[in-house]
């Protein structure tokens, strides 16, 4: 591939010498990111430590790098070393062939065609959950979400109940997912072949999952007995020369669906119920859309395409707090970008925190507004302007089981109930605990039984 002389001069980021912005990158994350789009506009350049960091901002940049230009990035040996202790080789990691052959042998388990059929699931355990909940209780609304999320993956991914286990999987999970972001937000993190506390709690969290996640595949494989669930067809599922994935590469992918399959989900809700508990004259929308389409019956699948309030409240949730707030990548060649020089190995950043507030795509990007995404509005959005779930060849592939699972259950719980903000919380989005931006701090709500 011929390179491309690139001219144009990329802005820097104000920094300190040496190391960089690392250090506010390491205590007000989004705050960096911010000051890079109003210093330097959709192209900028900051540095942790030594190394150089791209930052582009502008849908045109996400087509380039994601897109048209996929396979001439990958992502990068420090994101291989902080996620592969924890989940392998797994389809969020994999590279080149490997990443092609395994999300070709799994993308039919997520066409619509399919998930549809977890629809029924989805719905009783929103409806189990909130069961529990006494009029009047007060709960944590984000560790309800992962309680029900985890609940819900576990059925579709293994056909098993892990409700009674939710509490311990839920908290190894979260351990589990601390240790790749400290990799990545230290320049010269501890080894993880060290016995220091952090990482004994890591392996501890990670021998709770192992154990759970190897027993399932083991039952299933001495098993006669054919069931619907994803492990499943991950079982059964063939390469074109009819060879399978072995047991350490199955539960290298499952371990990443049972992860990403709750954690984006249930941080995306938790959003989702502070806003509308923020802005009643949206919540009281929501539950006026659910009562006239299901006049008190349970949600089905064929009712979503009649519930769109619902969605667009899901979508508004995720554009001001995307679960997958920066998505990077490492050039594996010297190239340009828009007329911008990326050499080899040099990082690229692409931040849809930053994009989806971009008042010229989204006017008053801090206001909490459904209406943005009604079809006239959402149709005249520039392609990747929005994308809670990446884009291209390696797009989230849960994005339509997520969307599914967002929109049944706002719509379920908003029928049964109304969470009342407890007075007094200003939660803010924290990126520096997991890999995604749950709040800074539990979010507490009153519950109303709805009659």
């Amino acid at each position: 591939m011929a390179t491309q002389i690139a001219t144009r001069p990329i802005p820097t980021v104000k920094e300190a010498p040496f190391v960089g912005s690392l250090f506010e990158f390491n205590i007000h994350r989004l705050e960096l990111f911010q000051r890079v789009a109003q210093e330097c506009g959709d192209v900028g350049l900051l540095h942790f430590g030594p190394f150089p960091f791209l930052v582009f901002n502008a849908p045109e940049f996400v087509h380039r790098i994601f897109v048209e230009n996929a396979s001439d990035f990958d992502k990068g040996i420090f994101f291989h070393n902080a996620f592969r202790p924890v989940i392998g080789e797994g389809l969020f990691i994999s590279e080149g062939d490997v990443h092609r052959r395994h999300r070709k042998m799994m993308a039919p388990s997520f066409q619509p065609r399919q998930i549809k059929n977890y629809a029924d699931a989805m719905v009783q355990y929103s409806e189990q959950i909130q069961n529990t909940w006494q009029d009047e209780a007060l709960i944590d609304i984000g560790k309800e979400m992962t309680h029900l999320t985890m609940s819900i993956v576990g059925k579709v991914l293994f056909d098993a109940e892990v409700m009674t286990e939710a509490d311990e999987l839920g908290s190894a999970m979260t351990v589990m997912l601390e240790h790749p972001n400290y990799m990545l937000s230290h320049l010269f993190p501890i080894p993880y072949s060290w016995p220091i506390p952090r990482h004994q709690r890591t392996r501890k969290a990670i021998a709770i999952l192992k154990d759970k996640m190897w027993q399932m595949i083991k039952e299933r494989r001495s098993s006669a007995e054919q069931k619907d669930d994803f492990l499943s067809i991950l079982l059964q599922a063939r390469e074109e020369d009819g060879s399978s994935m072995n047991d350490e590469q199955i539960y290298d992918e499952v371990i990443t669906l049972f992860g990403a399959g709750h954690e984006t989900t249930a941080t995306a809700l938790t959003w989702a119920w502070y806003l509308l508990a923020q802005h009643p004259e949206s919540y009281h929308k929501v539950q006026q859309e659910v009562d006239s389409v299901l006049q008190g019956r349970s949600p089905v699948y064929d009712d979503l395409a009649n519930l769109p309030y619902c969605l667009q409240v899901f979508k508004e949730a995720m554009r001001l707090y995307p679960p997958a707030y920066a998505i990077s990548r490492v050039a594996l060649h010297d190239m340009e970008i828009g007329g911008y020089q990326v050499k080899k190995d040099q990082s690229v950043i692409v931040l849809p925190y930053l994009l989806h507030r971009k008042p010229e795509y989204f006017p008053d990007p801090e206001k909490f507004d459904p209406e943005r995404f009604i079809p006239e509005n959402e149709k005249a959005l520039p392609r990747y302007a929005y994308l809670p779930f990446g884009a291209g060849p390696r797009i989230c592939i849960g994005n339509h089981f997520a969307m599914m699972e967002g929109h049944l259950l706002l719509a379920t719980l908003a029928q049964r109930t109304t969470f009342d903000l407890l007075p007094g919380q200003h939660p803010l989005p924290d990126p520096m605990k997991t890999v995604t931006i749950r709040p800074n701090k539990p979010i507490r709500m009153a519950v109303r039984k709805r009659q």
